[in-house]
């Protein structure tokens, strides 16, 4: 009985703050009031009490409140305040962070009184590179085609790289690759994606921020999986950020159980892992090789004139999900006899006749001068896999004679010496690089990136200082 009488006083609470919410349409109130009715109705079926919860529903016509993404997402893929600037949402990969992202967009454009008290019409999205925001913000399973219904759903104009919506909202897709192009134009709101991948990262966004002037209140959403970088940690300490976190088990309901089988029990509980799956922003190790800044201070774009260009290969001899990843890194030598780390093009769970043939497909697009192949594992297969695919290809053979670290010792020297640039970011190498100690990387795994990079480097600018054993073919 008494558990009854609370019941029936509980729903008159959240029947009247319904009622008040109607006259009250402001983001804040109309939240807070779903989310007591989240609770209260889930409160209901746990007491068994699911036809008084079905009643109160038809009793008070709440069936459109199922199909509303405030009510069906998980508390920090909503904001639980409005007065910020940014939106900062790091989650692992899967965790539901692009999902977040575009229904934001939604509900600002339709002026969806859950999001925003009015709609806005100019609306910037910027990703990595154009076909990345294409693929993943717009196209994408998650992305704003998907997550609207048929006569919401904007229009997507590929030839303009922008979505026009029935009510004359518009949302022009930027590059980070191309920062210039967001001078000029205004916006109300932004959703930047990956922003811890971004190209010329401080750039764009200073382009993007000085765009960010219509409206009264312009706001801007980052959803990223978490890296220590300086726009993050920038973001991180500004007091106008609104900061969410969540992980990918959060979500996982909504994913493959093989990809947890396969992908989280690898890696669960690793520094790897911390940071991809439990989007935890992770400091680099203090006793690594490399030091992030270090790499930050000679970021730069690629040269007008390249003189001699590697393709280094640390090869992966079998092809199935936990095998190694086959290492592929292209460095170039400039004009001004310093190094350019060009691309990080490694690939994983592939044959070796599929690397292969990326490796020659690498060639002829870079025109490189030098294929450098491992052959610790693998022997002579490596080299005729790579002969199956091109017969003219100029390879060398190396043989690993002496330890990981002490290989890439001379290598870390030349970065502090400024003698190293990468172009653009180069996230998940630069990840192995500030995670290798003298006990290799934290996951325990190979660190194939780093030793293809290893070998590229000490074949233009140290060979004659080290003598690895190999043969030129």
């Amino acid at each position: 009985m008494l558990i009854r009488q609370r019941n029936m006083k509980q729903s008159k609470v959240i029947r009247n703050q319904l009622q008040k919410t109607q006259l009250l349409m402001t983001p804040s109130v109309l939240n807070t009031s779903l989310s007591n009715l989240k609770n209260f109705l889930k409160q209901m079926i746990r007491l068994g009490k699911q036809n008084e919860a079905t009643q109160f529903i038809a009793d008070n016509r709440l069936e459109h409140v199922f199909s509303l993404w405030p009510f069906n997402a998980r508390s920090e893929q909503m904001p639980t305040c409005w007065n910020w600037t940014t939106w900062l949402l790091m989650g692992g990969r899967g965790s539901g962070k692009t999902r977040a992202g575009a229904e934001w967009v939604k509900g600002m454009a339709l002026g969806d009184p859950y999001f925003t008290t009015a709609a806005v019409g100019r609306i910037a999205l910027v990703g990595e590179t154009y076909a990345d925001a294409r693929e993943v913000m717009v196209e994408g399973e998650s992305g704003l085609l998907s997550v609207h219904q048929n006569e919401q759903r904007p229009q997507w104009i590929s030839s303009r790289r922008r979505l026009e919506w029935p009510n004359g909202a518009v949302a022009q897709v930027y590059s980070s690759e191309d920062p210039d192009a967001l001078r000029g134009p205004q916006f109300e709101i932004a959703w930047c994606d990956e922003l811890a991948k971004w190209n010329h990262a401080e750039e764009t966004w200073n382009m993007l921020q000085f765009g960010l002037r219509l409206g009264h209140f312009p706001q801007q959403i980052v959803t990223t999986t978490p890296r220590p970088t300086t726009m993050i940690k920038k973001l991180l300490a500004d007091e106008n950020t609104f900061v969410s976190r969540m992980s990918t088990t959060d979500n996982r309901s909504n994913l493959a159980s093989g990809f947890f089988d396969r992908i989280v029990k690898i890696y669960a509980g690793t520094r790897l892992g911390r940071q991809e799956l439990d989007g935890e922003l992770i400091d680099d190790r203090t006793d690594a090789l490399w030091q992030r800044d270090v790499i930050e201070k000679h970021r730069c774009p690629k040269p007008e004139t390249l003189c001699r260009t590697v393709i280094a290969i640390d090869p992966a001899v079998t092809g199935h999900a936990k095998s190694d990843a086959c290492g592929i890194i292209i460095v170039a030598m400039g004009a001004d006899d310093r190094a350019y780390v060009l691309a990080d093009e490694t690939v994983r769970g592939v044959s070796p006749s599929r690397w292969s043939s990326r490796v020659n497909e690498l060639y002829e697009k870079y025109g490189a001068d030098r294929i450098v192949i491992e052959t610790n594992q693998g022997g002579d297969m490596a080299e005729s896999v790579l002969r199956g695919a091109n017969a003219q290809m100029p390879i060398k053979q190396v043989k690993a004679s002496r330890g990981k670290w002490l290989r890439a010792e001379p290598v870390a020297h030349l970065y502090e010496r400024g003698l190293v640039s990468h172009v653009g970011p180069l996230a998940e190498l630069e990840d192995e690089m500030c995670d290798f100690g003298l006990d290799g990387l934290s996951s325990g795994r190979s660190p194939d990136r780093l030793d293809a990079l290893v070998w590229a480097l000490t074949e233009l600018m140290l060979k004659n200082e080290t003598k690895p054993r190999a043969r030129v073919l």
